[in-house]
Protein backbone atom coordinates (compact mmCIF):
# COMPACT_ATOMS: atom_id res chain seq x y z
CA UNK A 1 0.00 0.00 0.00
CA UNK A 2 2.84 2.39 0.85
CA UNK A 3 4.55 1.55 -2.45
CA UNK A 4 1.32 2.19 -4.40
CA UNK A 5 0.86 5.55 -2.68
CA UNK A 6 4.45 6.48 -3.46
CA UNK A 7 4.08 5.53 -7.12
CA UNK A 8 0.88 7.55 -7.33
CA UNK A 9 2.64 10.56 -5.84
CA UNK A 10 5.46 10.39 -8.40
CA UNK A 11 2.97 9.92 -11.25
CA UNK A 12 1.21 13.09 -10.10
CA UNK A 13 4.53 14.92 -9.94
CA UNK A 14 5.64 13.99 -13.45
CA UNK A 15 2.14 14.62 -14.87
CA UNK A 16 2.87 18.36 -15.01
CA UNK A 17 5.17 17.71 -17.99
CA UNK A 18 3.16 15.07 -19.83
CA UNK A 19 -0.50 16.11 -19.64
CA UNK A 20 -2.39 19.08 -21.07
CA UNK A 21 -2.43 22.21 -19.00
CA UNK A 22 -5.73 23.00 -17.26
CA UNK A 23 -7.73 25.95 -18.56
CA UNK A 24 -7.82 29.20 -16.64
CA UNK A 25 -10.10 32.25 -16.81
CA UNK A 26 -13.30 30.19 -16.92
CA UNK A 27 -15.70 32.74 -15.43
CA UNK A 28 -18.23 33.98 -17.99
CA UNK A 29 -17.07 37.26 -19.52
CA UNK A 30 -17.89 39.60 -22.39
CA UNK A 31 -15.50 42.00 -24.16
CA UNK A 32 -17.05 45.49 -24.25
CA UNK A 33 -14.13 47.66 -25.44
CA UNK A 34 -10.77 47.20 -27.12
CA UNK A 35 -7.80 49.49 -27.67
CA UNK A 36 -4.50 48.38 -29.16
CA UNK A 37 -3.67 45.14 -27.26
CA UNK A 38 -6.03 45.91 -24.37
CA UNK A 39 -9.50 44.51 -23.70
CA UNK A 40 -12.09 45.65 -21.18
CA UNK A 41 -13.89 42.53 -19.94
CA UNK A 42 -17.31 42.49 -18.30
CA UNK A 43 -18.20 39.71 -15.83
CA UNK A 44 -21.94 39.93 -15.10
CA UNK A 45 -23.10 39.23 -11.54
CA UNK A 46 -24.94 35.95 -11.08
CA UNK A 47 -27.62 37.87 -9.21
CA UNK A 48 -26.89 41.59 -9.04
CA UNK A 49 -27.02 42.87 -5.46
CA UNK A 50 -25.02 46.10 -5.69
CA UNK A 51 -25.39 49.19 -7.85
CA UNK A 52 -21.69 50.10 -7.75
CA UNK A 53 -19.63 48.09 -10.28
CA UNK A 54 -16.11 46.91 -9.53
CA UNK A 55 -13.30 47.96 -11.90
CA UNK A 56 -10.11 45.86 -11.64
CA UNK A 57 -6.64 47.05 -12.66
CA UNK A 58 -3.82 44.53 -12.72
CA UNK A 59 -0.06 44.85 -13.00
CA UNK A 60 1.92 45.39 -16.22
CA UNK A 61 4.40 42.52 -15.75
CA UNK A 62 2.01 39.55 -15.58
CA UNK A 63 -1.21 38.53 -17.24
CA UNK A 64 -4.25 39.05 -14.99
CA UNK A 65 -5.55 35.48 -15.06
CA UNK A 66 -4.32 35.08 -11.46
CA UNK A 67 -7.61 36.82 -10.62
CA UNK A 68 -9.58 34.05 -12.35
CA UNK A 69 -7.47 30.92 -11.97
CA UNK A 70 -9.91 28.04 -11.63
CA UNK A 71 -13.50 27.53 -10.47
CA UNK A 72 -13.37 27.73 -6.68
CA UNK A 73 -10.01 29.51 -6.86
CA UNK A 74 -11.08 32.70 -8.60
CA UNK A 75 -11.39 36.12 -7.00
CA UNK A 76 -13.48 37.36 -9.92
CA UNK A 77 -15.82 34.37 -9.62
CA UNK A 78 -16.21 35.09 -5.90
CA UNK A 79 -17.17 38.72 -6.56
CA UNK A 80 -19.61 37.67 -9.28
CA UNK A 81 -21.26 35.15 -6.98
CA UNK A 82 -21.43 37.77 -4.24
CA UNK A 83 -23.55 39.93 -6.57
CA UNK A 84 -21.06 42.40 -8.05
CA UNK A 85 -20.82 43.38 -11.70
CA UNK A 86 -17.07 43.14 -12.37
CA UNK A 87 -14.98 44.80 -15.08
CA UNK A 88 -11.31 44.07 -15.77
CA UNK A 89 -8.95 46.10 -17.94
CA UNK A 90 -6.60 43.53 -19.49
CA UNK A 91 -3.68 45.45 -21.00
CA UNK A 92 -2.70 42.50 -23.18
CA UNK A 93 0.84 41.64 -24.26
CA UNK A 94 2.76 44.62 -25.69
CA UNK A 95 4.76 44.32 -28.90
CA UNK A 96 7.90 46.16 -29.94
CA UNK A 97 5.76 48.93 -31.41
CA UNK A 98 4.60 49.66 -27.84
CA UNK A 99 8.11 50.20 -26.45
CA UNK A 100 7.58 53.93 -25.85
CA UNK A 101 4.38 53.56 -23.84
CA UNK A 102 4.58 55.21 -20.42
CA UNK A 103 2.48 55.05 -17.28
CA UNK A 104 0.92 58.31 -18.45
CA UNK A 105 -0.37 56.47 -21.52
CA UNK A 106 -1.71 53.56 -19.51
CA UNK A 107 -3.49 55.88 -17.07
CA UNK A 108 -4.99 58.37 -19.54
CA UNK A 109 -5.59 56.22 -22.63
CA UNK A 110 -6.46 52.88 -21.07
CA UNK A 111 -7.45 53.11 -17.38
CA UNK A 112 -9.36 56.39 -17.52
CA UNK A 113 -11.06 55.64 -20.84
CA UNK A 114 -11.87 52.17 -19.50
CA UNK A 115 -13.49 53.74 -16.43
CA UNK A 116 -15.69 55.89 -18.65
CA UNK A 117 -16.74 52.75 -20.55
CA UNK A 118 -17.56 50.99 -17.27
CA UNK A 119 -19.80 53.84 -16.14
CA UNK A 120 -21.49 54.00 -19.53
CA UNK A 121 -22.00 50.24 -19.85
CA UNK A 122 -23.24 49.77 -16.29
CA UNK A 123 -25.40 52.93 -16.15
CA UNK A 124 -23.85 53.46 -12.71
CA UNK A 125 -23.31 56.86 -11.12
CA UNK A 126 -20.02 55.82 -9.45
CA UNK A 127 -17.63 52.91 -9.36
CA UNK A 128 -15.20 51.01 -7.15
CA UNK A 129 -11.60 50.79 -8.38
CA UNK A 130 -9.37 47.94 -7.23
CA UNK A 131 -5.69 47.73 -8.17
CA UNK A 132 -3.22 44.92 -7.60
CA UNK A 133 0.57 45.30 -7.19
CA UNK A 134 1.84 47.78 -9.81
CA UNK A 135 -1.77 47.96 -11.00
CA UNK A 136 -2.56 49.36 -7.56
CA UNK A 137 0.09 52.03 -8.01
CA UNK A 138 -1.52 52.93 -11.33
CA UNK A 139 -4.95 52.91 -9.66
CA UNK A 140 -3.79 55.38 -7.02
CA UNK A 141 -2.21 57.59 -9.68
CA UNK A 142 -5.43 57.51 -11.72
CA UNK A 143 -7.61 58.21 -8.68
CA UNK A 144 -5.55 61.31 -7.91
CA UNK A 145 -6.49 62.92 -11.25
CA UNK A 146 -9.82 61.19 -11.98
CA UNK A 147 -12.82 63.23 -13.03
CA UNK A 148 -14.96 60.08 -12.87
CA UNK A 149 -16.83 59.44 -9.57
CA UNK A 150 -14.82 56.85 -7.61
CA UNK A 151 -16.73 55.76 -4.53
CA UNK A 152 -14.24 53.15 -3.29
CA UNK A 153 -10.52 52.67 -3.91
CA UNK A 154 -8.91 49.35 -2.97
CA UNK A 155 -5.14 48.90 -3.20
CA UNK A 156 -3.95 45.31 -2.83
CA UNK A 157 -0.18 44.99 -2.13
CA UNK A 158 0.44 48.17 -4.10
CA UNK A 159 3.81 49.95 -3.73
CA UNK A 160 3.41 53.69 -3.13
CA UNK A 161 6.43 54.81 -1.09
CA UNK A 162 9.81 54.00 -2.65
CA UNK A 163 11.92 55.89 -0.09
CA UNK A 164 13.38 52.86 1.67
CA UNK A 165 14.99 49.91 -0.09
CA UNK A 166 14.82 46.83 2.09
CA UNK A 167 17.07 44.80 -0.19
CA UNK A 168 19.96 45.95 -2.38
CA UNK A 169 19.96 49.13 -0.28
CA UNK A 170 23.45 50.17 -1.38
CA UNK A 171 22.42 49.91 -5.04
CA UNK A 172 19.35 52.02 -4.28
CA UNK A 173 21.49 54.74 -2.71
CA UNK A 174 23.70 54.87 -5.80
CA UNK A 175 20.57 55.23 -7.96
CA UNK A 176 19.22 58.07 -5.80
CA UNK A 177 22.53 59.90 -5.91
CA UNK A 178 22.31 60.01 -9.72
CA UNK A 179 25.42 57.84 -10.07
CA UNK A 180 23.64 55.16 -12.04
CA UNK A 181 21.51 55.57 -15.15
CA UNK A 182 20.06 52.80 -17.32
CA UNK A 183 18.34 54.97 -19.94
CA UNK A 184 20.77 54.15 -22.76
CA UNK A 185 20.54 50.43 -21.99
CA UNK A 186 16.74 50.54 -21.85
CA UNK A 187 16.57 52.54 -25.10
CA UNK A 188 18.82 50.01 -26.83
CA UNK A 189 16.43 47.19 -25.93
CA UNK A 190 13.18 49.12 -26.31
CA UNK A 191 10.83 46.43 -25.09
CA UNK A 192 12.07 44.61 -21.98
CA UNK A 193 11.84 40.84 -22.69
CA UNK A 194 9.82 38.59 -20.35
CA UNK A 195 12.96 36.72 -19.28
CA UNK A 196 14.50 40.00 -18.10
CA UNK A 197 11.32 40.83 -16.19
CA UNK A 198 11.24 37.37 -14.61
CA UNK A 199 14.92 37.59 -13.67
CA UNK A 200 14.31 40.91 -11.93
CA UNK A 201 11.38 39.52 -9.95
CA UNK A 202 13.32 36.37 -9.05
CA UNK A 203 16.29 38.43 -7.89
CA UNK A 204 14.03 40.18 -5.39
CA UNK A 205 11.81 37.30 -4.30
CA UNK A 206 13.23 33.85 -4.96
CA UNK A 207 16.78 33.75 -6.35
CA UNK A 208 16.79 29.96 -5.85
CA UNK A 209 13.56 28.67 -7.33
CA UNK A 210 12.99 25.10 -6.24
CA UNK A 211 10.74 25.17 -3.16
CA UNK A 212 7.48 25.17 -5.24
CA UNK A 213 8.57 21.85 -6.74
CA UNK A 214 9.16 20.43 -3.27
CA UNK A 215 5.64 21.51 -2.32
CA UNK A 216 4.31 19.84 -5.46
CA UNK A 217 6.18 16.61 -4.75
CA UNK A 218 4.81 16.55 -1.22
CA UNK A 219 1.18 16.74 -2.42
CA UNK A 220 1.45 15.25 -5.90
CA UNK A 221 -1.09 12.49 -5.14
CA UNK A 222 -3.80 15.14 -4.72
CA UNK A 223 -5.17 15.79 -8.23
CA UNK A 224 -6.93 19.01 -7.24
CA UNK A 225 -3.74 20.39 -5.69
CA UNK A 226 -1.68 19.44 -8.76
CA UNK A 227 -4.15 21.22 -11.04
CA UNK A 228 -4.05 24.38 -8.92
CA UNK A 229 -0.24 24.20 -8.73
CA UNK A 230 0.12 23.92 -12.50
CA UNK A 231 -2.07 26.93 -13.25
CA UNK A 232 -0.46 29.05 -10.52
CA UNK A 233 3.02 28.04 -11.69
CA UNK A 234 2.07 29.02 -15.25
CA UNK A 235 1.12 32.46 -13.96
CA UNK A 236 4.29 32.93 -11.87
CA UNK A 237 6.45 32.07 -14.87
CA UNK A 238 4.24 33.86 -17.39
CA UNK A 239 5.80 37.31 -17.30
CA UNK A 240 5.15 39.55 -20.28
CA UNK A 241 7.27 42.24 -21.99
CA UNK A 242 7.46 45.63 -20.32
CA UNK A 243 7.61 48.82 -22.41
CA UNK A 244 10.91 50.62 -21.94
CA UNK A 245 9.04 53.90 -21.48
CA UNK A 246 7.35 52.49 -18.36
CA UNK A 247 10.60 51.14 -16.93
CA UNK A 248 12.42 54.45 -17.40
CA UNK A 249 9.58 56.30 -15.71
CA UNK A 250 9.60 53.85 -12.79
CA UNK A 251 13.37 54.15 -12.51
CA UNK A 252 13.40 57.96 -12.39
CA UNK A 253 10.04 58.96 -10.90
CA UNK A 254 9.82 56.19 -8.31
CA UNK A 255 13.27 54.74 -7.70
CA UNK A 256 15.25 57.99 -7.83
CA UNK A 257 12.83 60.69 -6.74
CA UNK A 258 9.81 59.02 -5.05
CA UNK A 259 7.62 61.60 -6.78
CA UNK A 260 4.22 60.05 -6.04
CA UNK A 261 4.70 60.44 -2.29
CA UNK A 262 6.38 63.84 -2.61
CA UNK A 263 3.51 65.19 -4.73
CA UNK A 264 5.77 66.15 -7.65
CA UNK A 265 4.63 63.50 -10.14
CA UNK A 266 2.81 64.64 -13.28
CA UNK A 267 0.84 62.86 -15.96
CA UNK A 268 0.89 64.80 -19.23
CA UNK A 269 1.63 68.01 -17.31
CA UNK A 270 -1.23 67.36 -14.86
CA UNK A 271 -0.05 67.16 -11.25
CA UNK A 272 -0.82 63.98 -9.37
CA UNK A 273 -1.65 64.82 -5.78
CA UNK A 274 -2.78 61.95 -3.57
CA UNK A 275 -4.61 64.47 -1.37
CA UNK A 276 -7.12 64.77 -4.23
CA UNK A 277 -8.37 61.28 -3.32
CA UNK A 278 -11.55 61.47 -1.21
CA UNK A 279 -12.86 57.95 -1.96
CA UNK A 280 -13.39 55.35 0.71
CA UNK A 281 -9.97 53.68 0.91
CA UNK A 282 -8.95 50.11 1.71
CA UNK A 283 -5.23 49.29 1.66
CA UNK A 284 -4.11 45.68 1.93
CA UNK A 285 -0.54 44.66 2.69
CA UNK A 286 1.08 41.31 3.36
CA UNK A 287 3.43 40.58 6.22
CA UNK A 288 5.77 38.32 4.27
CA UNK A 289 5.63 39.93 0.82
CA UNK A 290 9.17 40.25 -0.53
CA UNK A 291 8.18 41.81 -3.85
CA UNK A 292 6.12 44.62 -2.28
CA UNK A 293 7.31 45.04 1.33
CA UNK A 294 4.66 46.27 3.74
CA UNK A 295 6.70 49.43 4.37
CA UNK A 296 6.04 50.60 0.79
CA UNK A 297 2.25 50.39 1.17
CA UNK A 298 1.30 52.48 4.23
CA UNK A 299 2.27 56.05 3.39
CA UNK A 300 -0.82 56.67 1.24
CA UNK A 301 -2.92 56.48 4.42
CA UNK A 302 -1.33 59.76 5.54
CA UNK A 303 -1.62 61.48 2.17
CA UNK A 304 -5.21 60.97 1.00
CA UNK A 305 -8.15 63.14 2.07
CA UNK A 306 -10.45 60.16 2.63
CA UNK A 307 -12.50 60.19 5.82
CA UNK A 308 -13.24 56.47 5.55
CA UNK A 309 -9.93 54.59 5.26
CA UNK A 310 -8.66 51.26 6.52
CA UNK A 311 -5.31 49.45 6.45
CA UNK A 312 -5.20 45.66 6.69
CA UNK A 313 -2.13 43.49 7.22
CA UNK A 314 -2.50 39.89 6.03
CA UNK A 315 -0.29 37.02 7.13
CA UNK A 316 0.86 35.75 3.77
CA UNK A 317 2.87 36.41 0.64
CA UNK A 318 2.27 38.42 -2.50
CA UNK A 319 -0.69 36.59 -4.03
CA UNK A 320 -3.11 35.77 -1.23
CA UNK A 321 -6.47 35.92 -3.04
CA UNK A 322 -9.05 33.16 -2.57
CA UNK A 323 -8.85 29.40 -2.09
CA UNK A 324 -12.33 28.22 -1.14
CA UNK A 325 -14.55 29.92 -3.71
CA UNK A 326 -15.67 32.54 -1.20
CA UNK A 327 -14.82 36.21 -1.07
CA UNK A 328 -11.92 36.79 1.34
CA UNK A 329 -13.17 38.24 4.62
CA UNK A 330 -11.33 41.56 4.24
CA UNK A 331 -13.31 42.25 1.05
CA UNK A 332 -16.56 40.73 2.30
CA UNK A 333 -16.48 42.79 5.51
CA UNK A 334 -15.62 46.10 3.82
CA UNK A 335 -16.90 46.46 0.24
CA UNK A 336 -20.59 45.38 0.22
CA UNK A 337 -21.82 48.05 2.65
CA UNK A 338 -20.02 50.71 0.59
CA UNK A 339 -21.35 49.56 -2.80
CA UNK A 340 -24.95 50.81 -2.74
CA UNK A 341 -26.81 47.53 -2.00
CA UNK A 342 -29.94 47.07 -4.08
Amino acid sequence: MVLEDELERWRGFFSIWCTEEPEFAQTERIPIWKKNKATLWYYPAKERRYKTPLYLIYSLINQPFILDLLPGNSLIEAFVHEGFDVYLIDFGIPGFEDKDLTMDDYIKDYIQKGAKKVLDHSNATELSVMGFCLGGTLAAMYASIATEPIKNLILDVAPIDFSNAHIFDQWAEVVKEEELDFDDFIDSIGLIPPKFVEAGVRLITSPIYFSPYLSLLNKANDEEYVERWRVFNKWTRGHIPLPGGVLKQMFHDFGKHNKLVKGTLKVRDEKMDLSNIHSNLLVIASEFDRLVPKETTYKIMDLVSSNDKKYIMLQGGHTGLTKDGKLPHHFRDWLPTRSNPI
